[in-house]
């Protein structure tokens, strides 16, 4: 599993950030550019409003998933590291097991709620609200798969870590 698991966490990574990198330039030029034509010639884009507004949950989602990924979310791990490592490797085990379900149900609410919010369309550009909802949902999933090969790692651990040395440490869950 570790050539596919890297490569497709590399694939992940790489979206989320062209994802990340594009929705935040946009979105910058897009205020920039507005701005300067509100005090150059009092008036603005009339989509100028829409656009970031819809690429937001874009940036949010990708920067959610990159996080995920780096291991950046706040934890509480006190309470793993005082158990023994014969009992932490199976509890950070099901524990990611869990948040990988709890992510894959949320992926398929959100992919039943996509045939509703597809008729809500943005007032000024047209966009339906699936687009939206479909990053959400594409989030999810990543962040599903992400827990899973999380799951897999902490499962695959099998010595506890040696004080200070750069051993590999049992993932731990991020909730």
């Amino acid at each position: 599993m570790g050539a596919i698991e890297r490569a497709i966490e590399h694939a992940v990574g790489g979206v989320c950030r062209a994802v990340l990198w594009v929705s935040t330039s946009v979105i910058f030029v897009i205020l920039c550019g507005n701005t300067v034509l509100r005090y150059a010639t009092g008036s603005s884009l009339q989509w100028g409003n829409e656009v970031p507004e819809l690429l937001f949950p874009w940036l949010v989602m990708a920067g959610v998933v990159l996080a995920a990924q780096h291991g950046a979310h706040i934890t509480t791990t006190f309470l793993m590291e005082k158990l023994p490592f014969a009992a932490r490797r199976p509890v950070t085990a099901l524990a990611w097991l869990s948040v990988a379900a709890l992510y894959a149900v949320l992926s398929v609410a959100t992919f039943r709620m996509l045939e509703i919010v597809h008729d809500e369309k943005s007032p000024i550009l047209h966009v339906p609200g699936s687009v939206t909802y479909g990053c959400v949902m594409g989030g999810m999933l990543m962040l599903a798969v992400l827990a899973l090969f999380s799951a897999w790692r902490a499962w695959q651990t099998s010595e506890p870590p040696t004080a200070g040395v750069d051993a590999p440490q049992v993932p731990q869950p991020h909730w």
